[in-house]
């Protein structure tokens, strides 16, 4: 399989290794993480354990035995098969005479993320991972990327019938095998219906009671599978940005399937003019662009906004102290309109970008601009 450069989350990667005794990246199956580790592994001449090898368990049948020897970098891969080991390493870490510097990797659980930020508070850096990016891909591949989805095996299938079939697969090992090892005992046809239902649901506001009838089920158990979702790494739950302002604003979260080849497949859209004429093409696109701006933005601090007469904003991304839109258009020859004069003027941003499939860059007016996707990388890296 081609390897495919991730120079920004490597650098990431090695700052955080630097900077803490122990360095966690989290991220769903499948996206990369042990090939990063072991690029990064070139650099550091670690010790690997990998808690799927059987020789690996063994190793680490006695970890404080195995581990208190170490005296450089240590990588666990699939951590989250042994959780004890978090009280384990906060006692190694905390040796005044400690030198080892741990790298632990593993597909996120809100149990896991609970545990090792509870046994490593003050000790431990937290590194998320997703599929690829078109800063990594080169923005000329987006419509593929789009279509496949970021997770290397199926982005780098040989044909569209083998992605689609590698995405079906994964679907499934992931509801039948993946979810029972991280302790949560729900059904997998239970948990599939409600992922599918999430897909229909892409890019809207979550109403936790609809989901329930649709269910048959309590808004709480709703929203526990939402939230099991989330913590896989599968979901996005999009916050929403209200402020003081004269006007009645959104308070619950947007949804949406991270990946959009997994979208794809939830949605059964085998190719790409199978996206084309389905009727959440324009969901699939916003969706698409707001995980490259997550992925590429060095910030956190995104969201979106809406007003319950009318007026919103895609997603509002905050930096160095100012703020800019986006509004994601599936369109060749986007235009103004009132939300968005209203939420240049509501939010006081510094520019509203209308991110577009095409190939051009141009003025609307003095605050509003049409960005094709393919120089997003570029805007991200100088706002």
């Amino acid at each position: 399989m081609k390897l495919i450069a991730r120079k920004k989350i490597l650098a990431e990667l090695k700052k955080a290794v630097e900077r803490t005794p122990v360095t966690a990246l989290l991220g769903p199956r499948q996206c990369g993480k042990t090939t990063l580790s072991r690029e990064l592994n070139q650099t550091l001449a670690g010790k690997f354990f990998d808690l799927e090898d059987p020789r690996d368990i063994n190793r680490l049948e006695n970890p404080m035995l195995t581990l208190e020897r170490e005296a450089g970098y240590v990588i666990i891969d699939e951590v989250q098969k042994k959780p004890e080991l978090f009280e384990i390493l906060r006692v190694l870490v905390d040796r005044p005479e400690n030198t080892m510097r741990v790298l632990l990797l593993g597909s996120a659980s809100p149990h896991l993320m609970k545990k090792a930020a509870e046994s490593l508070a003050g000790r431990i850096s937290f590194v998320d991972l997703s599929g690829f990016n078109i800063g990594e891909i080169g923005a000329e591949h987006s419509s593929q990327l789009w279509e496949r989805g970021g997770f290397p095996r199926s982005y780098l299938a040989k044909d569209t019938e083998s992605s689609f079939a590698w995405r079906n697969d994964f679907i499934r090992t992931f509801l039948e095998r993946d979810i029972p090892q991280l302790g949560i005992n729900i059904p997998a046809e239970t948990l599939r219906r409600f992922w599918t239902m999430v897909a229909h649901y892409h890019g809207q506001v979550w109403n936790a009671a609809e989901f329930a009838r649709s269910l048959g089920n309590s808004e709480t158990a709703a929203r526990n599978y939402l939230d099991i979702l989330s913590g896989a790494y599968m979901v996005r739950q999009l916050p929403p940005w209200f402020e003081n302002l004269k006007k009645r604003q959104v308070k619950s979260p947007k949804i949406y399937i991270r990946d959009s080849g997994i979208l794809h497949a939830l949605l059964s859209l085998s190719s790409f003019d199978d996206i084309l004429s389905h009727p959440k093409l324009g969901a699939s696109w916003e969706g698409f662009v707001v995980e490259q701006i997550f992925s590429l933005a060095d910030s956190r601090d995104i969201y979106f906004w809406a007003t319950h007469a009318g007026a919103e904003l895609d997603l509002l991304l905050f930096k160095h102290g100012k703020r800019y839109g986006f509004e994601i258009k599936y369109s060749d020859a986007p235009r103004t309109s009132k939300s968005m004069r209203s939420a240049v003027s509501d939010l006081g941003l510094e520019q509203l970008y209308i991110v577009c499939p095409g190939l051009d860059n141009y003025p609307l007016d003095n605050k509003i601009s049409v960005l094709a996707i393919n120089d997003l990388t570029k805007i991200l890296s100088v706002i």
